[in-house]
């Protein structure tokens, strides 16, 4: 804790500083979901107040994390509907 009141940075072992931070993050990647914006930073001015609060309520390196994680997800998701259709003509053929 700073001197006066509470310090600056996001304490990851406190539940309650975890919880603010997985709210502000689905929210600040739920706004990316409305501007179509896969890639967090890529949005402009667009969620400026949800990242702000995202990047207040979140340590630097979960952001690095969660932010690297969302556009893993996005292209995994185009591999696996690839594969899909791959399985699909093979077992049709």
């Amino acid at each position: 804790m700073g001197w006066f009141g509470k310090s600056s940075t996001p304490d990851p072992t406190s539940r309650h500083d975890r919880q603010q931070c997985w709210e502000s993050r689905d929210a600040y990647f739920a706004c990316l979901d409305r501007a179509q914006v896969v890639k967090p930073g890529d949005e402009g001015g667009a969620c400026r107040d949800t990242l702000k609060t995202y990047e207040q309520n979140c340590a630097k390196s979960w952001i690095d994390y969660f932010n690297k994680r969302r556009v893993l997800a996005e292209q995994q998701k185009g591999v696996l509907a690839q594969a899909a259709n791959q399985a699909n003509a093979y077992k049709s053929s």
